[in-house]
């Protein structure tokens, strides 16, 4: 099987699939290939943070044209995956200078499965693109070309949670990734200052009580295949939450907008994690930290794409309310905006470069010292 994921996320989704049980995994670019049988498939879907699909390859071949893809698409026995009477959607990638326009390969392959049932069972699959009884992925490298399943359907950063969004939210899958990427292990208080729709609390909470990310999904694709077995996929996902552990810290958010406030709160609830997360309508700018614990604060700061605020004071405002507030705390935050970044006035002990959407962004840490080191972080010139 193949597990998609974000770039730079390809160490952490291949020492997840390690540490769920997959065998064989070996890491590509934005993806992590391995092998596992039917309970592992559904594990995955269940269990990965960083993963955004799981496909399940079928065939490979080598292909010259739009025919001979025709040709070797019919010869495969669809009705081993699907019912005449049932939906199909297509979706097709292509990196190839005989092959250019993956629509053009997505309707080719649906007429071969359609002509094909049509031929040998007088009737044929309608496409369904929302909710598919099965839902074929191709892969065109140059001239290889990759049949798969998409066992997940919907993208799994879709966790089912949110039922509230900020204007700039911030993907399930990215804020696990860099939760993970930051160390944090449960092991301390949490805090986002600039929470919005409270995505980064709710992972973190997961990631602390290891709750499988996906229990609260409404459907996987692999729900509506021939050999879907509800007793396996039961079994998997309370095997899943045996593992559950207690956390004996805080996780907290801050946001300034009341709306956004709300939504977190309502979001948190759906996740059922009120026990864990507090979230407070605060001004990070005005707040200090309480308390002389040691303190992992993540978060991903307005970027300047969709809100009209002067980005050089404030991030500048950023570096200041660290400095002055927030002693004996490790500051992890992702920004795009790297010009305003320059403006912090701290000096950043890692910089990670990934992408949020697409845009190339940096993941920072700074290290706040207590008392006394306080010579430790020095101002830029």
């Amino acid at each position: 099987m193949v597990a998609k994921t974000l770039f730079g996320f390809e160490d952490l989704l291949a020492n997840e699939l390690i540490q769920l049980g997959a065998q064989e995994v070996k890491k590509g670019v934005r993806n992590v290939s391995f092998v596992g049988d039917k309970g592992f498939m559904y594990k995955a879907n269940l269990g990965l943070r960083t993963a955004i699909k799981i496909l399940k390859p079928i065939k490979a071949f080598r292909v010259v044209n739009e025919q001979d893809l025709y040709d070797r698409i019919y010869k495969m026995p669809w009705h081993e995956y699907m019912k005449a009477t049932g939906s199909l959607a297509i979706d097709a990638t292509v990196h190839s200078k005989t092959f250019t326009h993956s629509q053009y390969i997505a309707l080719k392959t649906k007429d071969a499965i359609v002509d094909k049932f049509r031929n040998t069972e007088g009737t044929r699959p309608n496409v369904d693109l929302r909710f598919p009884d099965l839902k074929i992925n191709i892969h065109i490298d140059r001239q290889q070309c990759t049949v798969s399943l998409d066992t997940s359907g919907e993208s799994l950063h879709r966790r089912g949670y949110k039922t509230a969004t900020n204007i700039a939210p911030i993907n399930e899958v990215l804020a696990a990734g860099l939760i993970m990427m930051s160390g944090w292990d449960g092991q301390s208080d949490f805090m986002d200052p600039m929470c919005g729709s409270g995505t980064v609390l709710i992972e973190a909470a997961m990631i602390a009580c290891n709750i499988p990310p996906n229990l609260m999904r409404k459907e996987f694709a692999f729900e509506r295949w021939n050999d879907w077995d509800v007793e396996l996929f039961e079994k998997i996902e309370e095997s899943l939450l045996k593992k559950t552990r207690d956390f004996h810290h805080t996780i907290k958010g801050y946001d300034k907008a009341p709306s956004a406030v709300r939504k977190a709160k309502d979001n948190v609830k759906n996740a059922q994690l009120d026990d864990f997360i507090t979230i407070e309508h605060e001004d990070f700018f005005k707040t200090q930290k309480s308390g002389d614990e040691f303190l992992h604060m993540l978060f991903n700061p307005p970027y300047g794409e969709r809100l009209n605020i002067d980005m050089e004071v404030f991030y500048e405002d950023i570096g200041d309310t660290l400095k002055q507030g927030y002693p004996n705390t490790n500051a992890w935050f992702i920004t795009s905006n790297l010009e305003a970044l320059k403006h912090v006035g701290l000096r950043p002990s890692r910089k990670i470069k990934l992408f949020n959407a697409k845009l190339e962004s940096r993941l920072v840490k700074y290290e706040m010292y207590a008392g006394s080191k306080k010579g430790k972080y020095m101002d830029n010139d």
